[in-house]
């Protein structure tokens, strides 16, 4: 380097590191590396220990004929393809898709409409927040699958109710053509986490461009449908693929409601539900494993579809 380079290093108050400065600062980033990783032990070895371990296993085993009581026994493929003539496999993944296609929709309109109406601005948000929040927390709990086959039921708060207009109820759980919805109807109602963020999306959005589009003289559902809801595109998205994996994880609804037998006529056998029965029910842990990581595709593939298809109708400010 020329002396003049040299001079311009020094009035810029920069100077050439020498070899023992270089070696100081290289022998302090890997003591604060240390330090990072032992604090980050503890969830590394939970991660290998509770999520790795158990994938790699159950990868291993959907190759194998495995009882939970014997050895398991290399097969091979042929679990994925008992899968191909499954019948009961097939009407899981059919009530399975029905239940993902119309519950999801469902909420998030749900979950929207009521986060535009909270974001105007009402006295006491933060209850009304908290309060419609909750059936989030408690919807996948046993207590409110117990509460809502109590509620369908043949003397359930439903058909009280439709009984005051001279209707007579049924058992909306025990009839085939209705347990689907009873279900639909749970996860609907909990809409409280993507309101929470359709809320937080709408408080982000500037006031200025309602103020200009109202002095253009824009109605309130030419503002939302032209200016929030393309400025809302990415929560929406960030909720749609979080609900759908949710969704196709559905369990605990359906095996309290059914008990445990996706009934009746399994019209309520989620994949996950036929998935439980063949692993702890019938003891095949080899099929249920290859099941498992044949969901895992399916949210996959379902996944990588949204994510495609985000750029045609997702709007990002950049």
């Amino acid at each position: 380097m020329s002396a003049l380079g040299e001079l311009r290093k020094l009035s810029a108050g920069k100077r050439p590191q020498t070899a023992a400065e270089k070696a100081f600062i290289k022998k302090d980033n890997r003591r604060d590396n240390k330090a990072a990783y032992l604090f980050l032990l503890p969830w590394l070895i939970g991660l290998a220990v509770i999520t790795v371990g158990p994938m790699v296993a159950s990868l291993a085993l959907s190759f194998t004929k495995y009882n939970l009581l014997q050895a398991p026994k290399f097969i091979g493929l042929d679990n994925f393809i008992r899968m191909m003539g499954d019948e009961r496999l097939h009407n899981s993944l059919g009530v399975t898709f029905v239940y993902v296609f119309v519950s999801v929709p469902l909420q998030l309109a749900a979950a929207l409409a009521l986060a535009a109406l909270l974001d105007r601005g009402l006295r006491g948000l933060a209850i009304y927040r908290s309060v419609y929040y909750l059936p989030s927390l408690l919807g996948s709990s046993v207590a409110i699958a117990v509460l809502w086959k109590q509620v369908f039921g043949g003397e359930g708060l439903v058909n009280q109710f439709v009984a005051i207009f001279g209707i007579e109820g049924r058992s909306w759980i025990a009839d085939p053509s209705t347990a689907l919805s009873t279900l639909i109807t749970l996860n609907v109602w909990t809409f409280g986490a993507p309101m929470v963020i359709f809320l937080a999306g709408l408080r982000q959005i500037p006031v200025m461009y309602h103020e200009a589009a109202q002095m253009d003289g824009a109605t309130k559902w030419q503002r939302f449908t032209k200016i929030t809801l393309p400025l809302l595109t990415p929560i929406i998205f960030f909720n749609l693929v979080l609900q759908i994996i949710h969704a196709f994880q559905a369990f605990t609804q359906a095996f309290i409601v059914s008990g445990g037998t996706g009934g009746p006529a399994d019209s309520t056998l989620f994949y996950t539900l036929y998935l439980y029965n063949r692993g702890f029910s019938n003891f095949d842990m080899g099929y249920a494993s290859a099941m498992a990581w044949f969901l895992l595709l399916i949210i996959g593939v379902f996944t990588a579809i949204n994510f495609w298809a985000s750029k045609y109708w997702v709007n990002y400010d950049d």
